[in-house]
């Protein structure tokens, strides 16, 4: 269930447990008591923060109903469950249509390829017509949007919903896909299978209207449900995809999983690869939770979402067992994708202790970014203060609450601002070498820009016979253990991939530590050579205003470096749309509201990360000198008669024992925990 934050996502959840039987008596988000929205932090502040699950049972079906945040500062713990639905109810507030986050959902869920039900709630409140509203979900969601409110139901002997499509809708459906479209021209109609599969292909998606505060329109929603979903066919072999990591009123550390194939018993060795090899560890207890009630059991089968205690090393994301084996599938469309968010934090945060032990602080961040790794808790060593990201101020105040509540710590936080990237234009070659006294290792890296929204990519084309396979293990877990800093104003490198294409070991002198420090010198060493690129996100606006302030608007979208489309006239307002810089437009709210008397409304979602407006402004500001980073630095320790020397980056290369051959490259591998996991190459 996803929506825009008060779209009323919770109170249709709250209509579908009570029209379904699961409750009594229906909760309200207003009153605190709404079912899902059991957290002491959701009831005090009347959203949903944190994604939780419900089981209902209607027409024959079994269903897991899963309530995500509406609000944006929380939208990654929405993203999160993406990864493991069959089909998602899109919830859209009639009075204020479809907002900027609520196209982010339905890009995402476009990506993800799931099935999707659109649910336009607060139809007794709304001042357009059924007809408005459709037009705009097929303008801007998509064609395929259509109005299912006739659907027909039957219910079968064994409880079972079977669909009936009038003529309308029928011809409706059958024109967005040409078997369906014969099937149509010689029968007259189409199925109830063939319902099914337009629906899960995401040829068509149904759209229903209500009110979900006064059970208007719910039973319609729950029998289309229950009727157009297609039961999935599981393997045999268990599998399951992790979404969501928590830890208990007791403190026990909980893995929500989805399972995908076979079986998951309590005791149950799971073997899954991490950058630290395969690691096997049991199922201490399963359990399966519906609101805040939880019920242990000794099993969970295919379809089925549990939480599981005694997996100390999983993470959001991670696949096991067969689902893994599909993952790691190549030109299957079908097969599930590898976990990367793309809802990212844009703000960064000094954390002030407060007098509180800063060590037990660092501790509590650590566990709460296990639970939300965009978090990105971390010590600078540079700046000697911790730092997390987020996004928004909300998050921020949430996260003090947390912190306060779980772990009895009173911190604040300085101001937030904006957290930059740097990335870099042309391909280089990073050498690090590390040889004090009975010390030796050398590494060769070749860093190449990305495409934007990349990431930060790692991998090997070093031959096994240039480099053992355990040392080029060893580089890359060095490479990924941490975030490696640009040399523009220290900010953390993405949009690159960094290739291990040579190195040396000693027989004797070689240890572990020496690949870190060689690994670590020789990015930064790249770095410098580079032609670096600072990068500020960019939010996506769509801004409402009164047509007679629409002067004043274009002027300050100037002023902040945004670009536009044509402005669209709605009735007496003007909307542009368009994306500008978010540390320019995160605060143009309060301007709005005031030269607009509060008439004027600003939406805005992620864009992605380009080049910085004001670069060199930026980098002015920071003062910041790559090659006094002691904890960065580019420079390289050679042995010179029996002791170490310090050679200069720039220098690094003609002092280098190593010359990588191109002849004896392999072809690329990325560094995945399968590569890791794996004995042989």
């Amino acid at each position: 269930m996803l929506a825009h934050v008060d779209a009323g996502k919770t109170t249709l959840i709250e209509s579908l447990l009570f029209r379904t039987g699961a409750v009594r008596k229906l909760g309200s988000v207003d009153a605190g008591d709404s079912h899902l929205d059991f957290n002491e932090l959701e009831q005090r502040r009347g959203i949903t923060i944190y994604a939780k699950q419900a089981m209902v049972e209607f027409g024959g079906a079994e269903l897991t109903l899963i309530d995500t945040p509406g609000h944006v500062d929380f939208s990654s713990e929405a993203e999160r469950t993406l990864q493991v639905l069959d089909y998602a109810v899109l919830v859209v507030d009639a009075n204020s249509g479809v907002r900027g986050h609520t196209e982010t959902l339905w890009r995402l869920l476009e990506h993800r390829g799931i099935p999707t039900f659109v649910f336009a709630n607060k139809m007794d409140l709304a001042v357009r017509t059924r007809e408005d509203v459709m037009e705009e979900l097929r303008g801007r969601l998509s064609d395929a949007c259509l109005d299912f409110s006739d659907l027909g139901m039957t219910r079968l002997q064994d409880g079972a919903m079977e669909p009936c499509s009038p003529e309308e809708l029928a011809e409706a459906c059958a024109a967005t896909d040409e078997t369906a479209l014969d099937e149509y021209f010689e029968k007259g109609k189409i199925s109830a299978s063939t319902l099914r599969r337009l629906v899960a292909e995401r040829s068509v998606f149904p759209c229903f209207f209500g009110s979900a505060l006064k059970l208007d329109g719910i039973d319609e929603l729950l029998g289309a449900i229950a009727a157009l979903v297609a039961e999935k066919a599981y393997p045999a072999e268990f599998g399951a995809r992790v979404f969501k990591i928590s830890h208990d009123p007791a403190g026990a550390r909980l893995t929500w999983m989805k399972v995908t194939g076979g079986v998951l018993e309590v005791k149950q060795p799971v073997e899954f690869a991490t950058i630290h090899g395969v690691i096997t560890e049991k199922a201490n207890q399963i359990r399966r939770y519906s609101g805040s009630k939880s019920e242990a059991v000794p099993t969970c089968v295919a379809s089925q979402v549990c939480a599981v205690t005694g997996f100390s090393h999983t993470s959001v994301g991670m696949a096991l067992g067969s689902e893994a084996e599909a993952v790691m599938a190549t030109g299957d469309g079908d097969a599930p994708r590898p976990y990367k968010p793309a809802l990212v934090p844009t703000l960064a945060s000094s954390v002030i202790p407060n007098g509180c032990d800063v060590r037990a602080v660092h501790a509590a961040l650590n566990q709460l970014t296990d639970e939300d790794p965009l978090l990105g808790a971390q010590w600078s060593e540079r700046l000697q203060e911790l730092q997390v990201q987020v996004m928004g101020a909300i998050q921020l105040e949430v996260l003090q609450a947390t912190l306060k509540e779980r772990f009895d710590l009173d911190v604040s936080f300085g101001p937030s601002g904006v957290l930059y990237r740097e990335t870099i234009e042309e391909p280089v070659t990073g050498i690090g070498h590390f040889e004090p006294l009975r010390h030796y290792a050398e590494v060769h890296l070749r860093i190449e820009p990305l495409p934007p929204g990349s990431g930060v990519r790692f991998g090997t084309c070093c031959h096994v016979d240039e480099l053992d396979l355990n040392w080029q293990r060893l580089i890359l877990t060095n490479a990924m253990e941490r975030e490696h800093l640009g040399v523009l104003i220290g900010a953390p490198i993405t949009d690159v991939r960094i290739t291990l294409i040579g190195g040396r070991a000693h027989d004797k002198h070689t240890e572990g530590g020496d690949f870190r420090q060689a690994t670590y010198r020789a990015i930064r060493q790249g770095l410098m050579q580079a032609k670096s690129v600072l990068l500020e996100p960019w939010s996506r606006f769509s801004l409402r205003v009164p047509a007679d302030r629409v002067g004043r608007a274009f002027s300050d979208l100037q002023l902040m470096g945004a670009r536009y489309d044509t402005p669209k006239t709605e009735g007496d307002f003007t909307v542009i749309e368009g994306v500008a810089p978010a540390g320019e437009i995160g605060g143009y709210a309060v301007q709005l509201s005031s030269y607009t008397h509060g008439m004027g409304s600003l939406s805005l979602e992620f864009h992605g990360y380009e080049p910085c407006h004001n670069a060199q402004e930026i980098i002015d500001a920071a003062a910041y000198d790559p090659e006094a980073d002691l904890a960065n630095t580019p420079d390289s320790v050679f042995c010179s008669h029996g002791a170490g020397r310090t050679v200069k980056w720039d220098e690094v290369a003609k002092a280098a024992h190593v010359k990588p051959n191109p002849a004896t490259f392999t072809a690329w591998r990325e560094a995945t925990p399968e590569f890791f996991g794996n004995l042989t190459p």
